[in-house]
């Protein structure tokens, strides 16, 4: 019965501890996290029904990611189990200017090696509203690009909203793969969900007047960025998060938004940083959010970027705030002034 359907891969998460770099490292703090995943506990703790969809080992691990998305109240139903391992990734955060660093272990997980005949698209999407999926998932196998287009298609079928994050991953595949696969599943895309530089690396449309390593971006550039990707692609919304980085851990957040013809852009915050992950995946969570309760594109935009700029504050992949507390950001209420 879930209104909003996720798919891809959640992994273990294993950080180090104290901004300790990987090679100090002698124990780590365990957590479970995938971009679509991400999405589905945001949307959830927004009190969307939402489903996330995978596949997961037959073992303690594999319930363990269980019981934490249905702690969160994802609704489970439509994961599958299989023998294999649980994918991991080793994370070290950033500090001033060294910057965070990721690790995959992911290879021959159990999701990588899932077959298209794992996901009953049928069953799965027969009372969604809306599908989405990530630029992660079809990098991980050709099984799992034929899966992201029978749900795709199948959703197209039956009338379903899909959206999908970009998410440009050069640690799973090369600018040439994903402008190849991505060009063909974005056929089936209604909303379109980047970074500031994932139009770049998949499609090769940059933003004029902007240098993603000065983190100098040009508001003037991405309006042209989103405005090609619509006429090239045919996109009913595309919306674009931008980050300028001063420092690892303090960086200025914003976004943008085509709706049609017409182009909007957020506030900026600038964001002191305890954990940066996932910051992405709340950001179009929170626009989904916003376009399931007809919300006005500007109001929309504004929410997600809250959102993603709370996230940045919060340990851990997931997402955990409230609509309240995204919405007074949102207004300005943004001191960090104890609240009593």
């Amino acid at each position: 019965m879930s209104q909003v359907v996720t798919f891809g891969e959640i992994m273990m998460r294993l950080s180090a501890q104290s901004h300790l770099r990987l090679i100090q490292a002698s124990q780590f703090d365990v957590t479970y996290a995938g971009a679509e995943a991400n999405v589905a506990v945001s949307l959830a703790n927004f009190g969307i029904d939402v489903a996330f969809v995978t596949k997961l080992p037959k073992n303690d691990l594999g319930l363990a990611v269980l019981r934490i998305l249905r702690q969160y109240g994802v609704d489970t139903s439509y994961i599958c189990f299989g023998e294999g391992r649980l994918g991991l990734y080793f994370l070290e955060t950033g500090f001033s200017q060294r910057p965070s660093k990721v690790i995959y272990d992911r290879a021959n997980s159990v999701f990588a090696l899932s077959n298209p005949d794992d996901f009953d698209w049928d069953k799965i999407l027969e009372n969604a509203k809306w599908f989405h999926f990530t630029g992660i998932t079809p990098a991980l196998s050709d099984n799992l690009v034929e899966s992201c287009r029978n749900a795709l298609k199948k959703s197209k079928e039956k009338g379903i909203m899909t959206s999908c994050d970009l998410n440009y991953r050069a640690k799973l595949w090369s600018e040439e793969k994903a402008r190849q696969v991505m060009s063909e599943l974005v056929e089936y895309v209604d909303v379109l969900f980047a970074n500031e530089e994932d139009a770049e690396k998949v499609f090769g449309i940059k933003a004029d007047n902007s240098n993603i390593i000065e983190g100098k971006l040009s508001l003037k550039g991405y309006e042209q960025v989103c405005t090609r990707l619509q006429e090239k692609f045919g996109f009913k919304k595309v919306a674009i998060s931008l980050r300028e980085s001063i420092v690892a851990n303090v960086n200025k957040w914003s976004g943008v938004l085509m709706d049609g013809k017409d182009f909007y852009s957020s506030k900026q915050y600038t964001v002191h940083i305890v954990d940066r992950v996932g910051a992405g995946d709340s950001f179009a969570a929170g626009l989904i959010f916003g376009f399931l309760n007809n919300m006005k594109p500007q109001e929309s935009l504004e929410f997600a970027v809250a959102a993603s700029c709370l996230k940045h504050t919060i340990a851990g992949d997931f997402n955990q705030v409230s609509i309240d507390e995204v919405k007074k950001l949102a207004k300005g209420e943004g001191s960090g002034r104890v609240v009593r």
